[in-house]
């Protein structure tokens, strides 16, 4: 039952000044706290951290438009509301009535809302309506597409058809944590997809028929649709070198049976344990398995991830997992695998071109994806683009298809329209980042549930900045895109010390920023990102501060 709780720490709602938030403890609640904004003349109270990770929304950013942005990983959440706005947050934020009296001020609710410090934005739903929703893949970005077309009260059928053996997971704790435990990596419980009526079938899509409008199965089955996404996600890079085919103990990283399988091989630690790549799925598994293990991370570029965040912020990162134990073969590359004298038929050593062997009890291969479209290559309704993906519009619709399919993630093509970019159409771009393909899915949803009553064309498409975030001894935080490439970095902070920000440029615009230990620029610079309001390249150089310049309330891309 709903009562009144007095806040510890404050005394009067003009504390609170217009855009500023206070976090404050609730009295009478061991543990208990919420934050408070105030916003266009309205004090609101809510829930003080973010559902994706917990991170605490007092360092979050305020934007003019109604919008709290999570410092860490982007999540966005609507301050009169508390609903999701923006990936990655799964549940909403609980709301909390806010009074002044007797000198102090008070909120109304239940301890355990004020407690917990969420709810979940889907209700139960029972699909009553003739239109079905078929989603392939069951990844972040159906997720998206799930979740927030059940939240615009869509009440139509839902089938999610995957090929792997569970529920969506939170994919990016496979390789930061190699977390074998599928129910411990669940975004959501079966009993959810029951309520909302989401139907889930284990199986793989191996044909579609665009004109009749259905998708066929491995086992034989048929599935028609009103609409449809493809969110078939991205297949882990083999190589093709002698022994990496042939030999076991060399294995990918993709499914939480991927983890089981390099566990099973780690056994009781103390292995030898060789990581091709440099890449962020190489460092996070290398960082994650060095301390109890003799990890070799091998990388061609002169500095891990060198080209897409630069040597010297690569040199960052390399230092953080030395000092855990990782040793690194950089600007050299693979000539073979070759075979254990103990065990024939599994690793025992690779081989570089620089001559090098590195003895190996397992391999690890961290060496990119492609998109998993092989089921629509002779498909004669659709054509892939020359890296297998798949070319939208902005609304991630596929052209000349009627606006009835959609591809989001690792598989689509989109023309983005960040800083750096085409003003007018975008540029052409394919990112691999969890948060884009739920944000992705959650636009196409909005496009989804627009479509069935409006032309899709008069629905101003979701504008998003893609973040991403990595465990590399310290968090990195990262938004933007360069799609164009980037020819100019300037670093500030303590980089010796993995604190730092560094801003990319494209002549005199900033088009991508990563932190580490600095929030929260990245968000922030998120934001002005999303309003085309980032400070410039001379801007930047001549000592202007990120978190001092203001949010615009117009939206420039």
């Amino acid at each position: 039952m709903a009562q009144e709780y007095k806040l510890k720490d404050l005394s009067s709602l003009t504390d609170v000044q217009n855009m500023e938030k206070v976090e404050s403890e609730v009295e009478g609640i061991d543990g208990g706290k919420v934050l408070v904004v105030r916003f266009n003349g309205q004090v609101h109270a809510m829930s003080p951290k973010c559902t994706h990770y917990g991170a605490p929304l007092k360092l979050g950013v305020v934007s003019p438009d109604g919008r709290i942005t999570c410092p860490w990983h982007g999540a966005c959440f609507n301050i009169g509301s508390g609903d999701v706005e923006d990936a990655p947050a799964p549940n909403a934020l609980n709301k909390f009535e806010v009074v002044e009296k007797n000198g102090a001020v008070y909120i109304k609710g239940e301890e355990s809302a004020i407690r917990f410090g969420q709810r979940d934005p889907v209700l139960k739903c029972s699909a009553s309506e003739p239109e079905r929703v078929v989603i392939v893949g069951g990844g972040s970005g159906t997720l998206g597409v799930v979740q927030a077309i059940r939240e615009l009260k869509y009440k139509g059928t839902i089938t999610i058809i995957s090929k792997e053996p569970n529920l969506i997971i939170d994919r990016t704790k496979l390789s930061k944590a190699l977390i074998p435990d599928v129910e411990k990596i669940l975004w959501r419980p079966e009993e959810w997809y029951k309520s909302a009526s989401i139907n889930t079938v284990f199986d793989e899509v191996i044909s579609v028929d665009f004109n009749s409008k259905a998708v066929t199965t491995k086992s034989g089955k048929a599935y028609p649709y009103t609409k449809l996404v493809l969110a078939t996600g991205g297949m882990p890079r083999s190589l093709p070198m002698e022994g990496f085919k042939t030999l076991s103990n060399i294995f990918l990283l993709r499914t939480v049976t991927d983890v089981q399988d390099i566990l099973t091989a780690v056994g009781d630690k103390n292995k030898k344990i060789v990581v091709i790549g440099s890449s962020f799925i190489g460092m996070e598994v290398g960082n994650a398995l060095a301390k109890e293990n003799d990890v070799t991370i091998v990388g061609m570029e002169n500095a891990p991830m060198e080209t897409v965040m630069g040597e010297k912020v690569g040199r960052i990162f390399q230092n953080n997992l030395e000092k855990a134990g990782v040793k690194f073969k950089l600007a050299t590359s693979v000539a073979k695998a070759i075979a254990s004298d103990s065990y024939p038929k599994s690793v025992g050593a690779v081989h570089l071109k620089d001559g090098t062997q590195l003895p190996a009890d397992l391999v690890i291969l961290g060496v990119g994806v492609r998109p998993a479209t092989d089921f629509l290559r002779e498909n004669p309704s659709i054509q892939l683009e020359q890296d297998g993906s798949i070319k939208t519009d902005e609304h991630f619709a596929v052209p000349g298809l009627n606006n009835d399919v959609y591809a989001i993630g690792d598989i689509a093509t989109y023309p983005y329209h960040g800083p750096g970019t085409d003003p007018e159409k975008g540029t052409y771009t394919r990112i691999e980042h969890w948060n884009v393909a739920q944000n992705a899915g959650r636009g196409v949803a909005r496009s989804i549930v627009h479509s069935f009553s409006s032309s899709l064309q008069s629905l101003k498409p979701k504008v998003f900045i893609p973040i991403f975030w990595s465990a590399l001894g310290a968090q990195l935080r990262y938004c933007g895109n360069t799609p164009n490439g980037w020819d100019g970095l300037i670093l500030r902070g303590e980089p010796e010390n993995a604190k730092f920000v560094a801003y990319y440029t494209k002549g005199n615009t900033v088009v991508a920023v990563a932190t580490m230990g600095m929030d929260p620029i990245m968000a922030k610079s998120a934001e002005l990102m999303r309003r085309g309001n980032m400070p410039t390249k001379a801007e930047i150089e001549s000592g202007v501060d990120v978190l001092a310049v203001g949010v615009p309330k117009t939206m420039n891309i």
